[in-house]
């Protein structure tokens, strides 16, 4: 890595034990890619008022030559992320595939497959009318409610299968779908 790891806490209490693994995992990394320029590791746990027991979030955000994986793993994802050692190996074992699919498209050797692009719903937010989707090419995406075609929004749950259409130009938030429908099963599982 070109620059040292930064690790940010908050509401967390940032012991040596939690720091070395943290440093540990992301010196690991680099076995994925060996371009990396920078890792940027956010610890969180929800504010008092806010706590159901001591559910953790970690995000990870990675620097490569033309690209910059981000891998989010909110406090509500799975209860297991609970214990904070839990939450941050599966942040990190996330983080691993994105690099790998990264150093992939850098060496040209990529899967194509035919048909609408398709994923994982990984995030649902139904109070707020939003989620993400993990897609088929590792892509976290952006959703809306609004661009739910063939289905309704309030019947779609994590880890349901859907097909969509990524917006040519990337939003603010990153790349963002224009429609969304519920489909029956993935040809191809990003999760494999």
């Amino acid at each position: 890595m070109q620059t040292p790891i930064e690790i940010a806490f908050k509401h967390v209490e940032p012991t040596d034990e939690i720091k070395a693994l943290i440093s540990e995992k992301a010196a690991r990394l680099e076995k994925f890619h060996d371009g990396i320029t920078s890792c940027h590791v956010y610890v969180r746990a929800p504010h008092q008022s806010q706590k159901s027991g001591n559910l953790c979030g970690v995000t990870i955000e990675v620097r490569v030559p033309g690209q910059e994986p981000v891998v989010r793993r909110h406090q509500d994802d799975k209860p297991e992320r609970a214990h904070l050692n839990v939450a941050i190996r599966d942040a990190f074992d996330a983080m691993q595939q994105e690099l790998k699919s990264a150093a992939r498209k850098m060496q040209g050797d990529v899967k194509h497959h035919d048909g609408p692009l398709q994923g994982k719903i990984v995030e649902i937010r139904h109070d707020q009318g939003y989620g993400q989707i993990i897609a088929t090419d590792n892509r976290l995406i952006y959703f809306h409610e609004n661009s739910v075609v063939d289905g309704d929004f309030a019947d779609l749950a994590q880890g349901d299968p859907v097909e969509m259409v990524v917006q040519t130009e990337e939003s603010a938030i990153g790349p963002q779908t224009s429609t969304v429908r519920p489909i029956g099963g993935l040809e191809y599982d990003p999760g494999q």
